[in-house]
């Protein structure tokens, strides 16, 4: 029984005392806790007897925290942490880095993010190389390998490991975009989404083919281009045996069965599959030309009518 080793250390008081009694002690306990937080029973037994129901120790005493916040409801058992507690709503941060402009109320905050500066690392998951700078990212950490997502949309059925990811996902149902370009209208939920939208305007474009020299702007364009490298072609037509590399290509591709012709000039009747055949076309509104003959100057709006005009000069210098 769990109460038995707690019979056998008021034995043990009472051989030590020279025999004072367990009624006894059951009285001082009673006089130290007070007003009536626990209940003693049957304490006068002997220590190598089996202990019954009847002959149980029950003491519940409640831990007090007689220090109490005059501004909340926070309640402590030191002063010190009422004393930290009450920058809260001062806003005091008494702890400072010295390598940065953070600030912290607490002396154990400022200690753990010196290790944003030194580097260290000492929280490490036993099942992967992952280490983190916090226990609580580690505890966050941990659901990847449990499958454990504690955070539920009550509007739909997404699920998430953290707290943030599910207040994030909510912009989805609220069409809350609080990230906002400043060189441009653009907006977006997440700040991460800004970053890489800001490589539009910097020109920066960080991802590099190791076989050619495409480079671009986004993870998932190079994963795209690669395929033109290793011919996979992962999207294929149910109707018919065509396949692409990119899913925007099989929609596109998929109005041919459909006739769905999405892009009308506002000049004429036009109609086509393509925004790019749209904007060939609107060259017959417009009389652009931008493809020129480099061998005599004539100029064409569709690079395939360049194509064939080139040609013909291939087979004149035959003749010459």
């Amino acid at each position: 029984r769990k109460r038995e080793p707690l019979l056998l250390h008021f034995h043990n008081h009472q051989m030590k005392d020279g025999g004072v009694s367990t009624s006894s002690l059951a009285g001082q306990m009673s006089a130290k806790v007070g007003g009536g937080a626990e209940t003693i029973k049957n304490l006068d037994l002997d220590p190598n007897e089996k202990t019954s129901d009847s002959s149980e120790i029950e003491v519940n005493v409640p831990k007090k925290k007689p220090f109490a916040c005059e501004l909340c409801e926070y309640r402590c058992t030191h002063k010190a942490s009422l004393k930290t507690h009450i920058r809260v709503h001062t806003g005091e941060k008494p702890f400072a880095c010295e390598l940065c402009g953070y600030r912290c109320t607490k002396k154990g905050s400022l200690k753990t993010h010196m290790r944003v500066h030194s580097g260290e690392k000492p929280f490490a998951c036993e099942l992967c190389e992952y280490r983190c700078t916090h226990k609580a990212s580690l505890n966050t950490h941990m659901r990847v390998h449990t499958g454990d997502k504690p955070f539920a949309c009550e509007l739909c059925e997404y699920r998430c490991t953290q707290k943030a990811s599910l207040k994030t996902h909510m912009r989805v149902h609220t069409g809350e975009k609080p990230f906002t370009c400043e060189l441009c209208e653009y907006r977006c939920t997440h700040k991460a989404s800004l970053k890489t939208h800001m490589r539009v305007h910097t020109g920066e474009k960080p991802f590099t083919c190791e076989l050619c020299e495409y480079r671009c702007t986004y993870k998932a364009s190079l994963n795209t281009h690669m395929r033109v490298h290793t011919g996979e072609k992962p999207f294929a037509c149910e109707l018919c045996e065509y396949r692409c590399t990119q899913k925007a290509n099989l929609n596109k591709h998929m109005r041919v069965h459909t006739g769905e012709k999405p892009f009308a000039c506002e000049l004429c009747r036009y109609r086509c599959t393509k925004k790019g055949s749209l904007k060939t076309h609107m060259r017959v509104h417009t009389g652009e030309k931008p493809f020129a003959c480099e061998l005599c100057g004539q100029r064409f709006s569709r690079k395939t009518n360049l194509k064939r005009h080139t040609s013909i000069h291939t087979r004149l210098e035959g003749f010459i």
